[in-house]
C-alpha cells in the first residue's frame, strides 16, 4: 500500500515565515495555536499593519486634492490649454486595472470557494465514516447482548438434561463476552462524529456568505467604475461627484478585505506547514496518539492498532458458528423445539461477520486519510491560492480607485473652468456658437451674419434674398478684387453687409478687432491701399 504524501505547497511557507508580533510589538512563535492569546494577537496586528496603510492612502490623496485646490493655474491659460489627456490616460489606467483585478477576484474567489468545498466535503466522507464504524459497533453489541442472551437463555432451558450441550452454551456466551469486550476496547467515535458535522456545518455556511459578500463587492467594484467612466464622458458633475464618494468607501473596503484575507492567509498557512501536530494535540483527549498516528500516516511500517480486536472478534464468531453447526447436527435430532433459536444465533452471528467485514474496512487507514489529504489539499492548495488572489485583487482594486479618485476631481474641475468660459462670451458676438444658436432659434432676433457663413457652401445661399443690390461706382478691377476678398465668387460680394445697417469691419475699430478671426483681418491687412479705399467706399455706398 502506497501512501501519497502530503507537502505543503511553497506559498504556506512563504506565509508561514511572516514575522508573528503581538501588540505589544513582542515576536512570538509561529506555530498555528488559535487558542493561544499571544497568536491571536499576532493575526491582529498584520489586519493593523494594513489599516496603517489605509491611512496612508488616505492621507496622499487628501495632500493631493489640498495641492489641487490651492495650487489652481488662472482661468484664461486654463481654457486656453485644457490638460485633458491626464484626465483621459489616468481613467483608461483606473479602467483597466479594474477590470484586471475583477478578474483576478472572480478567480480567487472561485478557488477559495472550491478549495473550501473540498474541505467540507472530505469531513462529511470522515464523518459518514467514522458514523459507520459507529454503528456497526453499537449494532453489534447490541445483537450480542439482546439477541444472542435471549436464545441461549431459552437453549439454556431445552437442554437443561444435557449437561455437554449446556457446557456448549456457556461456552458460546463466553465467545460473546468475549467479541463485547473487544468492541468496547474501541475508541467512542460519536463525538468525534458530532465535532465534524458541526465544523462541516458552520464552515459551509460562513463560506457561502464569505463567497456572496465578495460577489457583490466585485460587481460594485465594476459599476463604480463604469458609472465613473460614464460621468467623465457625458462630462456630469453630479455623477462624478456620487462615484467620488462610493469610490473613497471602495478603498476602505479594499483594504479591509487585503487586512482580512491577509490574516486568513497566514493563519491557515500555520496550519498548512505542520497540520498533523495540531490535529494530534486537538484529539490526544478523545482518541489515543497511536490511532491518530496510524490515520495520519497511513503506510506499510504502521501496525493497525486495531488489529488484535478484530482478529478475536473474527475468531470468536469462527468458533461460535462451529459449535452452532455441531448443535444443529446433534442436539436437533433430540430436541427438535432448540432448532428455532439455533437458526436464530446462526443467523446473527452471519450478520455480525458481515459487519465484521464492514468495520474492518472502514477502520482501514486509507479510506480516512484520502479523506484528511483532500481536506489538506483543498485548503493549503486551492483554498490559501485562492485567498492569495483575493489579497491580489484587493491591491489592484486599491490602486484603480486611487488613481480615479486622483482623476475625477481634475475633471470636475476642467468641466467646471468650460462653463465658465461659456457663460463669459459675448452673447451678442455673431462668431459666439451660442449667439448663432439663438438667432436660428428664435426669428425675432436680428440676423447676425459673419463672412464665415457665407463662404460655407453654395446651397446655403440659395434661400437668401437680399435686397437689390445698389449701383457701384468702383470701376470692373475693384469688384473682381472684391470679389476675390470674399472667397472668388461674384454672387457673394454684397449679400452679408448690404443692408445690414453695421459699419463695415475695420482694423481700426476697437469694436470689431476682437470679434473677427486672425485669418480675416491678415487678409484685410494683405490688401493694398487702393483696394482698402475702393472697399471702404463701396460699403459706405
Amino acid at each position: 500500500m502506497s501512501r501519497v504524501d502530503y507537502i505543503a505547497p511553497w506559498w504556506t511557507y512563504w506565509l508561514h515565515n511572516f514575522p508573528h508580533i503581538n501588540l505589544r510589538f513582542q515576536p512570538i512563535d509561529n506555530s498555528f495555536q488559535p487558542e493561544d492569546e499571544n497568536y491571536q494577537q499576532s493575526l491582529i496586528f498584520l489586519t493593523c499593519v494594513v489599516a496603517v496603510g489605509l491611512g496612508f492612502n488616505l492621507l496622499c490623496l487628501a495632500i493631493y486634492l489640498s495641492c489641487l485646490c490651492c495650487c489652481r493655474k488662472d482661468e484664461e491659460e486654463e481654457s486656453k490649454k485644457p490638460n485633458s489627456c491626464c484626465v483621459t490616460w489616468s481613467a483608461v489606467a483606473a479602467g483597466l486595472i479594474t477590470c484586471i483585478a475583477v478578474g483576478v477576484g472572480f478567480y480567487g474567489n472561485s478557488e477559495t470557494n472550491d478549495g473550501v468545498y473540498q474541505l467540507t466535503y472530505s469531513m462529511y466522507n470522515a464523518n459518514h465514516t467514522l458514523g459507520g464504524v459507529d454503528s456497526l459497533v453499537t449494532g453489534t453489541m447490541g445483537s450480542m447482548k439482546t439477541g444472542l442472551h435471549q436464545h441461549l437463555a431459552r437453549l439454556d432451558e431445552i437442554f437443561a438434561t444435557r449437561g455437554d450441550y449446556v457446557q456448549t452454551l456457556q461456552f458460546m456466551q463466553q465467545m460473546a463476552d468475549n467479541v463485547i469486550k473487544q468492541m468496547l476496547g474501541l475508541p467512542d467515535w460519536e463525538e468525534a462524529t458530532v465535532d465534524l458535522a458541526t465544523i462541516a456545518d458552520q464552515t459551509a455556511n460562513i463560506e457561502y456568505y464569505r463567497w456572496l459578500t465578495y460577489l457583490l463587492l466585485l460587481i460594485l467594484d465594476l459599476i463604480i467604475c463604469l458609472l465613473a467612466c460614464l460621468g467623465l464622458a457625458k462630462q456630469s458633475r453630479w455623477l462624478l461627484t456620487t462615484m467620488m464618494v462610493f469610490g473613497v468607501l471602495t478603498l476602505v473596503l479594499s483594504w479591509t478585505s487585503l487586512g482580512v484575507d491577509l490574516a486568513t492567509a497566514v493563519g491557515t498557512s500555520d496550519f498548512c506547514v505542520s497540520p498533523d501536530k495540531y490535529l494530534m494535540s486537538q484529539t490526544k483527549s478523545t482518541v489515543s496518539a497511536d490511532i491518530i498516528h496510524y490515520y495520519l500516516y497511513c503506510n506499510q511500517t504502521l501496525s493497525n492498532p486495531f488489529q488484535q480486536p478484530l482478529t478475536i472478534f473474527q475468531r470468536s464468531l469462527t468458533t461460535m458458528q462451529i459449535q452452532i453447526q455441531s448443535l444443529l447436527q446433534f442436539a436437533v435430532p433430540l430436541f427438535p423445539t432448540a432448532e428455532r433459536d439455533l437458526l436464530g444465533i446462526q443467523h446473527l452471528l452471519n450478520s455480525s461477520e458481515a459487519s465484521l467485514h464492514q468495520l474492518t474496512a472502514l477502520l482501514d487507514c486509507r479510506g480516512l486519510n484520502k479523506d484528511y489529504l483532500d481536506a489538506m489539499v483543498g485548503v493549503c492548495y486551492d483554498g490559501v491560492e485562492g485567498v492569495l488572489y483575493l489579497c491580489l485583487f484587493s491591491i489592484l482594486t486599491a490602486c484603480a480607485f486611487t488613481v480615479m479618485l486622483c482623476a475625477i476631481p481634475k475633471a470636475w474641475r476642467q468641466i467646471a473652468c468650460r462653463e465658465r468660459d461659456y457663460d463669459d462670451i459675448d452673447e451678442e458676438d455673431p462668431f459666439n456658437p451660442r449667439a448663432r444658436r439663438t438667432g436660428s432659434q428664435n426669428p425675432n432676433h436680428t440676423n447676425m451674419h459673419s463672412f464665415c457663413s457665407y463662404s460655407s457652401s453654395m446651397g446655403s445661399q440659395s434661400s437668401l434674398h437680399p435686397p437689390a443690390p445698389t449701383v457701384s461706382n468702383a470701376p470692373m478691377s475693384e469688384y473682381m478684387n472684391q470679389t476675390a476678398l470674399f472667397g472668388g465668387n461674384p454672387r457673394y460680394e454684397n449679400v452679408p453687409l448690404i443692408g445690414r445697417g453695421s459699419p463695415p469691419p475695420s482694423i481700426y475699430s476697437q469694436q470689431y478687432r476682437n470679434r473677427y478671426s486672425p485669418s480675416m483681418r491678415a487678409t484685410y491687412l494683405s490688401m493694398t491701399e487702393e483696394q482698402r479705399r475702393h472697399f471702404g467706399n463701396d460699403f459706405q455706398a
